[in-house]
């Protein structure tokens, strides 16, 4: 079966509390440089540790392509007040068909604990509403991350399990707890 097509780009950005959801550009790039200080980031995603000006700006150009090839909508967090870029979140789409989509979210460490992830996730999950064929959207954390587990909850996602030795991070493979959010059109879903 061939890859569900994307809906266009949000003409709006998605935006809630005090952050809005942008298009990726070159401009990102020292909050990009700033990702690749977290060593953690560099385990989980294709952001190398202490990556480069090359590396970091070979990163954005790989994020603006994502919508294009049909993988998901890739966006910079920015700070509804300043304009300044403080993280990343994407709605990754692999299996729309199926009507299911995954999330991620990352804050630059010099903006943590202001509140950024769960707005962020909320305008995501906002958005994600208004894909078509889009019903679930899931994400999959380490038990261990009490500050992603918090953004979770607060953006209104339930806890539905724990999934052992699920994904690789770094040299080893983790438990990852599964969280959910059914949008519309199912058992659970909520307004």
């Amino acid at each position: 079966m061939p890859p569900t097509p994307l809906p266009p780009w949000p003409v709006a950005p998605p935006a809630h509390g005090g952050i809005l959801l942008r298009e990726v550009v070159d401009s990102d790039l020292d909050m990009v440089r700033e990702l690749a200080t977290d060593p953690y980031i560099a385990q989980t995603g294709t952001l190398p540790a202490d990556a480069t000006e090359q590396h970091a700006r070979g990163w954005i150009a790989q994020q603006r392509g994502r919508h294009g090839e049909g993988a998901g909508f890739s966006f910079t967090m920015a700070d509804a007040a300043t304009g300044a870029a403080v993280g990343h979140c994407g709605l990754w789409t692999a299996e729309l068909g199926a009507g299911r989509a995954t999330a991620g979210y990352v804050v630059a460490p010099s903006a943590r604990g202001r509140g950024f992830a769960a707005d962020a996730l909320i305008a995501l999950t906002v958005f994600g509403a208004t894909v078509p064929g889009l019903f679930r959207i899931g994400l999959y954390i380490e038990p261990w991350n009490a500050p992603s587990i918090r953004t979770a909850e607060r953006a209104g996602y339930d806890r539905e399990g724990l999934l052992r030795s699920y994904h690789r991070i770094g040299d080893r493979r983790r438990d990852m707890l599964l969280y959910g959010r059914v949008l519309h059109g199912g058992s659970g879903a909520r307004p």
